[in-house]
């Protein structure tokens, strides 16, 4: 099999995995609803987190992902998958693995109270995707750290699944660097996620791989030359890390041996400065998992010495020890350090809370004392501090209005200071840029107040604003504490689907010079603005309508029509180049001229000059016919898309753009009006969604359980075909929302899409085995026939062409994977 074909069947495949059992969590009510005593929400706050892992996901989207506004990107990565580290789109093995590690600790001990709750298979989903990249970079002899350029990566603005497309006009490959080496730090942290989903799942493949992680971080005792991290990550030690990993072996499996190993590890952990007394005025996190270590070996042991260790810690995080005291706000929280300073008081609330329920459950005044602290500190989070603000995004009233994070944004021209800000402070050159994020981030937990408990909301103030799947950790596994403590009802409705706030694509038009007497010359943009998910599209094209009543009044014919492009922002052979066609008549006396990209891929939202392309094009016709002049035959006040050209004064302001300019994307209206009326889909999901192929090549041993959410690790026979013997019923065509009741003839009048073919045949789009129903079994006839590269005949080629584009192709694929998903109701 060459290349090519590798790459159909891995897409194909991917596709009909990902229909073969989708599920749709938030119904239409309430479900498993528990009564919630606490201040706030807990579930609803534990269901939205789960929502910020989703948005993070890179790779092929699981078909559970329910993030409506987020699409496959970096599928090519030498490790798939994963989680994007912050607000960027680096991958870091280490932050995947601490974040993992805290989230399966909720699961271990509070996994009863999720399940409740009824957020045990959405969280259980997140937390397998986590552990399964770990997996993966786990190479056996080195592990892939980090994979991305760190220098292109931080510099640029966008929507990750239009990264690569920038990343590649800049001189980038595909796929993106990956970087390896041998660290015991960044080993062990993997094997302490690996353990704890072993304890989660019982996948005797995590408990493996934890093993021999930890077996090497054990015998290498050294931190890596991971020196591309180092400017993001930098671990200052690793005894911490071995230490915390063999507790959670020894937790996972109770071989004495990792005890032992924890025991070897305790001299060597930090101190106090100026002190021989073991350190315990830090916060757990990524580069520090003393605290978490402590309280593991407290309870593997039972020792009262480590009991007293962890007591000091939290002793120092609330009234203080040994007079030392963590610092304050003003409002009440502790706070620790600039950065992240809600992250680190958040993961000591999920060690108080679990103390409290473990070590010191029979000490009713410490145990009151620390899960006071713990409630206390997330309620800050949620709203009881002085600027009454939700620091947790998409919960209260009054959230952070700029975010530091690409994806979110969705935005298209890369001016990303001016995020969150008033529009006339966005103002350049008579030109207002965006300023609007495109999408809520619900469930992320920003960065935090500074010492003085201010908080600056500002997208560039990074201390303050910006997210990350660390922060998010111990903050989730701390809601899984309040939640058996409170309880809570999780949203049925959650999450509604995204709908553009702005319209994806547009077309800005002005005259071009002084008006013709026997032309129309216009200067355009053609602009894509995509956010749902952002998304670039080879066929591209405008049409600008005119009535040529005049012309033919005139003693002239539409041969004499001359339609061409002038000048334009790219040149010929370059994607992006536009031709002129036409004219083309559209009804009656109406024609219309189209300008159609070569490439429009080269229109992208990802920046100030790619995302949207100057073209300037001329209507006209002769001065002169045979010596005749034709003044007067030539009037554009009747022209359906000359209206208002006249009165835009710049393509940079809002009088340019120009519904009466239509955009079409694959043949399909995404801009504008026809003279008909004829507006576009108020749907979005009908539009192309730039899904690249997955790179994952089936395994024909498997089959898929259409009744259960796939397991991302598995993919289903794509040999599966049609009964040969069912007869399909051609006269009926199914309400695409429904399934088709067969005792019902329905109106057999094809439907016609703008640029599109025909069928010749009444159609029941999506019925490739023309069965009568639209199910897994057509995904599967139409993947078999793209891998085997088999035309698809007669009604079935018919029904199979549900873009009506007159091709079979993935992208009929995609749609209808859509529509057994339900994520789309109708083609």
């Amino acid at each position: 099999m060459n290349s090519l074909s590798k790459r159909i069947v891995s897409s194909v495949t991917a596709l009909v995995l990902a229909a073969s059992g989708a599920t749709v969590f938030g119904g239409t009510k309430a479900e498993n609803t528990v009564t919630a005593a606490g201040s706030y929400n807990y579930a609803e706050a534990l269901q939205k987190s789960m929502f910020f892992y989703e948005v993070q996901q890179a790779g092929v989207l699981p078909e559970w992902n329910e993030v409506s506004w987020r699409g496959d990107s970096m599928v090519n990565d030498v490790v798939p998958g994963g989680w994007f580290d912050a607000g960027d789109h680096l991958k870091f093995v280490l932050t995947n693995a601490y974040s993992a590690t805290l989230l399966g600790w909720g699961l271990v001990e509070y996994g009863d109270a999720v399940k409740k709750a009824g957020l045990d298979e959405l969280y259980k989903n997140n937390l397998k995707w986590g552990l399964d990249y770990i997996v993966e970079s786990d190479k056996g002899d080195s592990i892939v750290y980090m994979i991305g350029e760190g220098s292109f990566d931080h510099v640029w603005w966008g929507s990750p699944e239009v990264y690569m497309n920038k990343y590649i006009l800049k001189g980038g490959k595909d796929p993106r660097p990956a970087y390896t080496c041998q660290d015991s730090c960044i080993e062990a942290q993997m094997a302490c996620a690996l353990a704890a989903g072993y304890m989660v799942f019982g996948d005797e493949n995590y408990l493996k791989h934890a093993k021999d992680l930890f077996k090497r971080a054990d015998a290498e005792k050294s931190i890596g030359d991971d020196k591309e991290e180092h400017p993001y990550y930098k671990p200052s030690s690793f005894y911490d890390d071995l230490f915390f990993a063999a507790n959670w072996l020894y937790k996972a499996t109770g071989e004495k041996d990792y005890l032992d190993k924890a025991t070897s590890y305790v001299p060597n952990l930090d101190k106090e400065q100026q002190s021989e007394e073991m350190k315990f005025t830090w916060g757990h996190c990524w580069d520090d998992t003393t605290q978490g270590g402590m309280l593991l070996y407290a309870q593997n042991t039972g020792e009262d010495e480590w009991k007293t260790q962890v007591k000091k810690h939290l002793e120092y995080w609330t009234t203080g020890y040994g007079g030392k005291q963590i610092s304050h706000t003003p409002d009440g929280l502790a706070w620790l350090f600039q950065w992240g300073s809600l992250r680190h008081a958040t993961t000591t609330a999920f060690l108080a809370s679990l103390a409290s329920d473990t070590i010191f459950k029979d000490d009713a005044d410490l145990s009151k004392k620390y899960n006071e602290f713990a409630k206390s500190t997330m309620d800050y989070c949620f709203g009881d501090n002085a600027n009454k603000m939700s620091y947790v995004l998409g919960m209260g009233e009054n959230n952070p209005k700029a975010p530091h994070h690409r994806a979110a944004s969705g935005i298209h021209d890369d001016h990303w200071n001016e995020l969150g800000t008033t529009p006339k402070a966005a103002e350049a050159n008579g030109e207002t840029w965006q300023t609007e994020y495109a999408h809520t981030l619900y469930g992320a937990l920003v960065g935090g107040p500074g010492s003085d408990g201010s908080y600056k909301d500002q997208v560039n103030s990074y201390e303050n604003s910006e997210v990350a799947i660390d922060y998010n950790a111990g903050f989730t596994a701390e809601l899984c504490a309040l939640i058996e403590d409170y309880g809570g009802t999780k949203l049925a409705d959650f999450p509604e689907k995204e709908t553009p706030k702005w319209a994806e694509w547009e077309v800005a038009a002005v005259v071009n010079g002084t008006p013709g007497t026997s032309y129309t010359e216009l200067k355009t943009w053609t602009m894509n603005h995509t956010a749902w998910p952002a998304r670039v599209a080879k066929d591209v094209a405008f049409r600008y309508y005119f009535d040529i009543s005049e012309v033919l009044e005139g003693g002239l014919s539409v041969d004499d029509i001359k339609v061409e492009t002038k000048s334009q922002q790219y040149s010929q052979g370059e994607p992006g180049y536009a031709i002129a066609n036409g004219p083309v008549q559209y009804k009656d006396n109406i024609y219309y001229a189209e300008i159609k990209f070569e490439d429009g891929s080269a229109i992208m939202p990802t920046g100030q000059s790619e995302h949207r392309d100057e073209v300037q094009f001329r209507v006209s016709i002769p001065d002169a016919v045979d010596g005749k002049s034709t003044a007067g035959c030539w009037d554009t006040s009747n022209d359906w898309s000359y209206e208002g050209v006249e009165k835009a004064t710049s393509l940079k302001s809002n009088d340019s753009l120009n519904e009466h300019i239509c955009a079409y994307v694959d043949g399909v209206l995404v801009w504008g009006e026809e003279p008909d009326g004829t507006k576009p889909s108020a749907d979005p999901t009908v539009m192309p969604t730039n899904k690249p192929a997955p790179t994952k090549t089936p395994d024909p041993t498997k089959t898929p359980d259409p009744t259960k959410t796939p397991d991302p690790t598995k993919t289903p026979d794509p040999t599966k075909t049609p009964d040969p013997t069912k007869t399909p019923d051609q006269t009926k065509t199914p309400d695409p929302t429904k399934t088709p009741d067969p005792t019902k003839t329905p109106d057999q009048t094809p439907t016609s899409t703008p640029g599109g073919n025909e069928p010749t045949e009444s159609a029941v789009l999506g019925d490739v085995d023309c069965d009568g129903k639209i199910d897994i079994t057509d995904l599967s006839t139409l993947a078999l026939a793209l891998v085997d590269h088999k035309e698809l005949k007669g009604q079935s080629k018919i029904n199979a062409d549900v873009d009506k584009d007159g091709k079979v192709a993935l992208t009929d694929l995609a749609t209808i994977r859509q529509f057994v998903s339900k994520k789309i109701d109708k083609f």
